[in-house]
């Protein structure tokens, strides 16, 4: 008996001290919250929960040297794009101006540049962008710098190492970050094979032991290439086969996979370069040094679209994608159109979409209806009374799984990127948007949204709302853990 007493005194002191660094450790409320109310509730394993994946145990000190190496790439950047064009935000475009709130944020928070003389191509689902990657990876003379958070060795991704070998047979510099949790099928056998060949390649956080995993709380959810430094793709697809829907009779049964990507020529590519350098040289022991190789100029494109890059991860100060975000809604006059796979906001995207629809505007909101996550479904529903009480429309996607990251503000602004509108992307992984102000170009992205409505149910509001309790309870539930998911 008296060995009893004694263990649970010894699991209530750990109890209380791990609460008290809960509270001076957290900064975000819900989030406290959330990891008291599991650490309390659930003995034993919400502390491990929050032992294991609660504590950044690298430190914001491992970060902050990151942050102090990235700003000599930083300045090497702007010298570039002061080079490029003497004067960017020349012309009057109505799509730059009306959001001159946004850009200037980004540049003083991250010195993310507002870039004009972009070449921007829309590419829907991977077998549109895939094609277009092989292409110009194909005609790269100089460098390839690759970035995923998923790699998978199937039959896409063998014929992109097959492609990449070749090039670095040619004495294309070819370099790979990948995040060692999202892409477990690259094994040392693979990378052996392409480092024999000249490619540099790392995996970013590595991990040794999974069931000690706390940095897969940090994952590299970026997907960015750069070729020549003057040429980029950016967006929600990773290398995987799923993303490529196939008509023939073997894949009839593989589930749709909807998502989107870019590809971006001209000197908005200078940031994301600038991003990629600065996790290579997190990533390895082998700095690279900014040359302007890494920043060379584009041909000359009949396009000129005006172009930003948001990013944000652990080492950022600020949530800046989270803050571009809100900016842009803010910022809307008329519409707001969202396309998200996991929707757990948090308060401020919450508040913000609300007064936007109570405000008039028309604010909708396309999600999956097929989701790949019970817990985070769940979570996402808990957030749907408010929204409908007052005025968004939601839609459910019923053709497979919605995977993309899309935003688009009365058909000017465009947001396409990596960052899911979750806790986790605004908090805890290392992400990348790119923001366009242009109007063609958010016409046609608009049009994709009302197109992917046509393969979607709306969420009829007096039926949602009237729904039994016993339907309501599990979201509400998972909703108090939101922040931790």
């Amino acid at each position: 008996m008296s060995w009893n007493i004694l263990a649970a005194g010894i699991y209530i002191i750990i109890l209380v001290l791990v609460c008290l660094r809960i509270v001076f450790e957290t900064q975000s409320t819900s989030k406290t919250l959330a990891y008291l109310l599991f650490s309390i509730f659930i003995p034993v394993i919400g502390l491990g929960f929050y032992l294991t994946f609660g504590i950044n145990y690298w430190g914001k000190k491992k970060y902050n040297k990151k942050s102090a190496a990235d700003e000599k790439i930083l300045d090497h950047l702007k010298k570039s794009i002061v080079q490029y064009e003497k004067v960017i935000i020349s012309s009057a475009d109505a799509a730059k101006e009306e959001n001159a709130e946004l850009s200037a944020m980004l540049l003083k928070d991250l010195g993310s540049p507002l870039t004009c003389g972009n070449s921007v191509e829309l590419f829907i689902n991977g077998e549109e962008k895939f094609p277009a990657l092989m292409k110009a990876i194909a005609e790269a003379t100089h460098h390839i710098h690759l970035e995923y958070y998923i790699y998978e060795y199937d039959e896409t991704g063998t014929a992109l190492v097959e492609l990449l070998i070749k090039k670095a047979l040619e004495g294309v510099q070819v370099r790979f970050i990948y995040d060692d949790f999202g892409s477990p099928s690259i094994k040392n056998k693979t990378e052996r094979r392409m480092q024999k060949t000249g490619i540099e390649i790392y995996p970013f956080h590595k991990i040794r032991f999974y069931f000690l995993a706390n940095r897969l709380n940090y994952r590299n959810h970026r997907k960015i290439v750069v070729i020549d430094g003057h040429t980029a793709f950016v967006g929600g697809i990773n290398v995987s086969d799923k993303y490529v829907n196939k008509t023939n009779a073997a894949t009839t049964k593989k589930l749709f996979w909807r998502d989107t990507h870019v590809k971006i020529d001209g000197p908005a590519v200078y940031y994301l370069q600038y991003l990629f350098m600065s996790d290579w040289n997190f990533s390895c022991g082998c700095p690279l040094e900014p040359e302007d190789a890494f920043f060379s100029r584009a041909p000359a494109s009949a396009q000129n679209n005006y172009v930003q890059v948001a990013a944000s991860g652990p080492d950022s100060l600020l949530p800046s994608i989270l803050y571009s975000i809100l900016q842009a809604i803010y910022l809307a006059k008329e519409e707001i159109l969202i396309t998200t796979p996991y929707f757990i906001p948090g308060d401020s995207i919450m508040d913000a979409l609300c007064v936007a629809a109570l405000s008039g505007l028309s604010v909708k909101l396309l999600v999956p209806g097929i989701c790949d996550s019970k817990l985070v479904n769940a979570a996402s529903k808990s957030n749907y009374n408010q929204l409908l009480h007052a005025g968004v429309e939601i839609y459910l996607y019923q053709k497979g799984f919605v995977h993309a990251k899309t935003m688009v503000t009365d058909g000017k602004l465009s947001v396409v990127g990596t960052a899911n509108m979750d806790y986790r992307s605004f908090e805890l992984n290392f992400e990348v948007n790119a923001i366009i102000y242009d109007t063609a170009f958010g016409s046609k992205l608009r049009k994709v949204f009302f197109e992917d409505c046509k393969h979607a149910e709306q969420i009829d509001k007096n039926m949602w709302l009237s729904r039994p309790v016993y339907k309501q309870l599990p979201e509400k539930i998972a909703r108090l853990f939101s922040p931790v998911l």
